[in-house]
């Protein structure tokens, strides 16, 4: 079994314009019902046409990444734009990165979609 993303778009060309910058990423292939699959280090997604984009007020889709700062910073050059939260307990971002009790790290950032994205380590 294999599990994949599934991302609604409102505007799939928006979106597709928006994976491309932020990511630089192309879609791989079309899906049977209108969207596009794409592909980053052998994992899949899709995204696809739907009225209720962006509705999701949780992390839709999370990224495994080996260093979280330098991917936000890598991210914000092409655009990127970072969510702050506030969890309580003094648990929230600061710049659009939260340092967890670990000491890892974490940071969420909303596509064109308004679909939200989480970056994290790998072992978290």
């Amino acid at each position: 079994m294999i599990i994949i993303a599934t991302l609604p778009a409102a505007d799939l060309d928006r979106a597709k314009a928006w994976y491309s910058k932020i990511f630089g990423i192309e879609p791989v292939g079309a899906g049977a019902m209108g969207g596009l699959w794409y592909e980053i280090d052998g994992s899949r997604f899709l995204l696809y046409p739907s009225e209720h984009a962006g509705t999701n007020q949780a992390t839709a889709a999370g990224m495994q990444v080996e260093d979280v700062e330098a991917t936000v910073a890598e991210l914000r050059a092409r655009g990127a734009s970072f969510e702050e939260y506030d969890f309580g307990d003094g648990l929230r971002t600061v710049d659009g990165i939260i340092t967890l009790p670990t000491g890892q790290k974490a940071a969420w950032l909303k596509d064109s979609e308004g679909n939200i994205l989480g970056i994290a380590p790998a072992d978290l």
